[in-house]
């Protein structure tokens, strides 16, 4: 289904229907998920609609950019160890519209539940977009419309055994990639310390051949001043 599309077109995938027709020099767009409805008229010439994995972040709406993985098992790293491990991760599903000038997005959607959890202290802490997930040493199986797949690199800076529950990311830095059958990013954990904990994304795919997917902060245009994010508050 991720891919580019000329209009007209029509995809059912997995209860999901969605369409674009020509009235003109309007489009109609119609997407219909289990009764979740959205109908709108785009004017457009000469364009395409992109279908794009997107940062999990904006269904039901955009309350924070931060993500936080709960690890199923707690994972020990001896001091100084450098391990990779694999997690899985939430898609939502973005559908753009390519003009002659610019990319402007006119959908999100997503197969999966929403729920989200609070980093930190209660009184001081921040809120995350939740995902539970077993870690894995090798790349899992999954459907690519529903979960990806995170390489995840974990260094433990210090020299003392390190414990780790969980990973929160700034989810503006996250570099999405998608084939026909996977979907996945990269990213690396530095621990600092007992309690702290430094997360960034790599730019690169963990399978050759996969295509980079659109950034929505990108397309949005807005101004992000770090990628990183600093765990002060336990791993």
């Amino acid at each position: 289904m991720f891919g580019a599309y000329d209009i007209p077109f029509k995809i059912v995938n997995e209860g999901l229907v969605f369409s674009i027709e020509n009235d003109g020099e309007l489009n109609h767009y119609m997407r219909d998920y289990h009764g979740d409805t959205l109908d709108k008229y785009i004017f457009s010439v000469k364009n395409k609609i992109l279908i794009h994995p997107v940062e999990p972040l904006n269904i039901p709406k955009e309350i924070t950019s931060n993500f936080l993985i709960e690890f199923s098992n707690t994972l020990m790293v001896e001091p100084q160890g450098v391990k990779t491990i694999y997690l899985k991760f939430p898609i939502e599903i973005g559908i753009f519209i390519s003009g002659k000038k610019n990319i402007e997005i006119i959908d999100i959607l997503s197969y999966m539940p929403q729920k989200f959890s609070l980093y930190g202290d209660p009184r001081n802490g921040i809120i995350c977009k939740y995902w539970y997930s077993e870690i894995y040493s090798t790349i899992p199986a999954v459907n690519p419309f529903q979960e990806g797949v995170m390489e995840l690199i974990v260094r433990n800076t210090t020299n003392r055994w390190a414990e780790l529950t969980q990973a929160v990311f700034n989810a503006y830095g996250m570099k999405i990639y998608f084939s026909k059958d996977l979907v996945s990013m990269k990213a690396d954990i530095k621990i600092l310390g007992e309690e702290i904990a430094e997360t960034y994304f790599i730019n690169s795919p963990i399978k050759t051949g996969m295509k980079k997917s659109m950034e929505l902060y990108t397309v949005r245009n807005l101004l992000v001043s770090t990628t990183r994010f600093v765990m002060e508050w336990g791993i």
